[in-house]
């Protein structure tokens, strides 16, 4: 296993915890993200995730970032970090979204990977007359999606005869210029997308929670039957790094004394959840401050104790660190100068390249 890679959320919602954080105002703006990702390639991070909405779960009347137009336009922006551009299939059809990721994966020089999540907020596609299917039908419908995807991605030419999509003798150029095919990270946590992962994707997204949770869930997807290289795998994360234990424990006090004014924020995106999504199953069982299990994954305490927990998850499997921060810049900046030389210190390893 070669070194840890960490990646940065791209700030789509503005903010990855706290609206009413008093030194980090909510702001998805196009500039700030650009200075975001732009920053965090000159530090060293590896990779960005560009989550997608097309609203903003929280409100509809806070901005959000789009994801698939930013990702071009990051592409032409940054020259080294990884682009990841989740995709929820049931926006786009599969033909489109091919062509739309082979034309970033050409202005980034090979730099764009799909994060292919199934849709779980109800009210951005009802409210825009997109039928919302049941779980498992939108699974099957995401499996046929990325089938699709996937094939043309790796420049074949496609005839596609299935329940939700019929393509006759589609092909889309250029395409293999850089590598074979942009990666494909699969996110969600049902038996849909542990399958889903093992016979298509190449990463999984895993949510922060312990590690012996992730532990189980890492083999659970090891088992599963697989052609090709091994799964490999993704972890979200919320730090609070501090240079002793007490004052990050002081600071995420802080945060949850933050989160209770939050409340009607979040009422509006657990109100418009999908109840059979897995994930909020999770969430439910480890409270976390920061979305996609935040502070679940452990990474809270001293420079020292954030360093230990990252090399004991790296060393369960974990590959990449997709991290969140509040204040976001700032706390981003403090993660790559004490957090992650210490990291590497404890695995004796050398920082992957980009």
């Amino acid at each position: 296993m070669t070194g840890p890679r960490f990646g940065v959320w791209t700030n789509v919602y503005g903010t990855w915890a706290s609206a009413h954080h008093p030194d980090d105002p909510v702001d998805a703006s196009w500039e700030r993200n650009l200075a975001l990702v732009r920053r965090a390639e000159e530090l060293g991070y590896h990779s960005t995730l560009i989550a997608q909405h097309v609203i903003n779960p929280f409100s509809q009347e806070w901005d959000q970032l789009e994801t698939w137009t930013s990702a071009a336009a990051l592409a032409a922006s940054t020259s080294t970090i990884e682009l990841i551009a989740a995709i929820k299939p049931l926006l786009f059809h599969p033909v489109v979204l091919a062509k739309q990721a082979a034309n970033i994966e050409e202005i980034s020089g090979g730099r764009l990977s799909l994060n292919v999540v199934n849709a779980w907020f109800r009210p951005e596609l009802e409210k825009a007359g997109i039928a919302f299917p049941e779980h498992d039908d939108r699974y099957g419908y995401g499996v046929e999606w990325l089938t699709i995807v996937r094939r043309l991605l790796s420049g074949e030419r496609v005839s596609h005869e299935g329940r939700y999509f019929s393509i006759d003798d589609y092909q889309i150029n250029p395409t293999g210029r850089f590598r074979s095919r942009p990666e494909i990270y699969v996110g969600g946590e049902s038996d849909q997308a542990r399958d889903l992962v093992a016979t298509q994707g190449d990463v999984w997204f895993i949510n922060g929670q312990p590690i012996e949770r992730v532990r189980e869930l890492i083999a659970d997807v090891a088992r599963r039957g697989r052609t090709g290289p091994p799964v490999r795998y993704g972890l979200s994360a919320f730090v609070i790094a501090r240079e002793d234990a007490e004052s990050a424990q002081r600071e995420l006090d802080h945060h949850w004394k933050l989160n209770e004014l939050d409340q009607p924020a979040l009422a509006n995106i657990v109100g418009g959840a999908d109840e059979k999504a897995v994930m909020f199953q999770t969430f439910a069982r480890y409270p976390a401050i920061g979305t996609n299990g935040g502070t679940a994954a452990g990474l809270v305490g001293s420079y020292d104790e954030v360093a230990d927990r990252i090399a004991d998850f790296h060393r369960a499997g974990i590959d990449t660190f997709m991290l969140q921060f509040q204040p976001f810049e700032a706390e981003m900046e403090r993660f790559a100068a004490e957090v992650i030389p210490r990291v590497h210190e404890r695995l004796g390893a050398a920082v992957a390249a980009p």
